[in-house]
């Protein structure tokens, strides 16, 4: 069974300010593990990393984004030959639609641009409030925290930001996640996530933050 999310007591402003401070200093520059090669691939790869793999999407999309990198080309691409690009990424027919719609949306309403704004962003086909998150901070340099299912885990898990679901836990992060530190919070929460502070059994004898961290049953290597 997953380890359980279940709160444990909120850690205090000095050791969130020491949780970021190391993270900052073990990676100072963070980057999404998704490939892309400007604003429209990056928005069309978030949307395709839904209930799937950076890795599985990258996989794709390196061949696609030869051919497709515009909404215009996407268009011209066709929703045929984007679904035999995309097949091996789950629920690939119905990202398949969305990448479509929301490419003619970008041209019709936006001159082919990505908007920069949350409610811009989110009507659009496919893209939620994480998605429209990661792509104002990663394109648009905003100081958003997108929480994902890893985000979720180690905010709970450690004290960081209890909630219970994404946008309480998007709210408090944004309470006391640091001003320094808020730019790069999303990329160190979920790659610590992803690999250290993982599901299943946590590594907490290999985590740089474990003395801070709440969780009581913490993992030896043995």
């Amino acid at each position: 069974m997953p380890v359980s999310t279940k709160p444990t007591p909120n850690m205090k402003k000095p050791e969130i300010e020491a949780f970021f401070e190391r993270l900052s200093a073990a990676d100072p520059h963070p980057q999404t593990e998704l490939k892309y090669v400007n604003d429209y691939t990056l928005l069309v790869a978030v949307v395709l990393s839904a209930q799937a793999t950076d890795k599985g999407v990258n996989k794709a999309t390196e061949k696609l984004f030869k051919v497709a990198d515009t909404p215009d080309k996407m268009l011209k691409l066709g929703i045929g030959r984007l679904t035999d690009y995309i097949k091996t990424i789950g629920l690939f027919r119905t990202k398949a639609k969305n990448v479509m719609e929301l490419s003619r949306l970008l041209i019709e309403r936006h001159g082919g641009e990505v908007p920069r704004t949350q409610e811009e962003l989110e009507a659009l086909p496919g893209v939620g409030r994480k998605t429209a998150n990661v792509v104002r901070n990663v394109a648009f340099g905003e100081a958003t925290i997108a929480v994902d299912t890893h985000i979720f885990r180690v905010s709970n898990r450690t004290g960081l930001a209890a909630g219970k679901n994404v946008v309480e836990v998007e709210e408090r992060l944004l309470k006391v996640v640091p001003e320094a530190y808020r730019m790069h919070a999303h990329h160190w929460l979920i790659l610590h996530g992803r690999y250290v502070c993982i599901a299943r059994k946590p590594l907490c004898f290999e985590c740089k933050v474990a003395d801070l961290c709440r969780y009581k049953a913490k993992t030896t290597a043995a």
